[in-house]
């Protein structure tokens, strides 16, 4: 019987080892730092690329580290019924036209979906809702605004008697936004569609990764979450 073949190695092709990979898509994608600011920080250290690298590298890397990141996470959590979801969306400019980027986040502050559109009609909020669902299944209770996409696209999937609505309960979903907003300014906006789909879903992966909570643990609790999280990014596609 033949032996099961290895997966070739994505990074064959590069002649810079996986470390630095990893390094430099880390420090892109995980703080506001622009392509030229990841450049410098490395010469620092010794290692001399150009920013066009970084642009490579997140772009050829980036989807699958964090497609590797989001795997595990949703094997892990996909049996859980208790969830509580938040959804918001906010508007993000490209190249001076309006788009909305709609958030799933649960009752632990993490990402679970993001998804851009042009609109925030009906039509919008339910291919939003059917790919979420898709993925990480059935949840218990959905808070939302007071958008009206929101209960027309639920009403149609049969599950509107599971929306909550007030005025400060969606707070999670909005604080999540700020992550991103900070990254958008370093970025200087976006200018396709495309991009930036691309861009919120490894960010949003690389967010929950990194994410300690440290505001609720004590300080040697989160050194132990902090170097869990860099020894599982260190394995990644390794």
């Amino acid at each position: 019987m033949p032996r099961p073949r290895k997966p070739a190695s994505p990074f064959r092709y590069f002649n810079s080892s996986p470390e630095i990979i990893r390094l430099v898509v880390f420090m892109y994608v995980r703080f506001p730092l622009s392509l030229r600011n990841v450049e410098d920080l490395l010469f620092e250290r010794g290692i001399d690329i150009c920013h066009e690298t970084v642009r490579l590298w997140w772009n050829r890397f980036g989807p699958l580290f964090a497609a590797d990141i989001r795997r595990q996470r949703v094997s892990r959590m996909r049996g859980f019924r208790q969830w509580r979801w938040h959804l918001d969306e906010v508007f993000v400019k490209i190249n001076g036209e309006r788009h909305y980027l709609w958030r799933a986040v649960d009752h632990e502050g993490e990402v679970l979906e993001s998804y851009v559109t042009k609109k925030r009609d009906k039509s919008a909020a339910l291919r939003f809702f059917k790919k979420a669902l898709k993925r990480h299944g059935k949840v218990e209770t959905i808070v939302t605004d007071g958008l009206r996409s929101y209960s027309a696209a639920m009403r149609e999937l049969g599950n509107n008697e599971r929306r909550e609505v007030g005025r400060h309960l969606n707070n999670r979903a909005e604080n999540s936004h700020l992550p991103f907003r900070r990254r958008e300014r370093a970025m200087q906006r976006f200018r396709r569609m495309k991009s930036l789909q691309k861009f919120v879903s490894v960010h949003a992966s690389l967010h929950n990764h990194f994410n300690s909570q440290r505001h609720l643990v004590d300080r040697q609790t989160y050194k132990l979450r902090r170097s869990a999280a860099l020894a599982e990014w260190q394995s990644l596609m390794g």
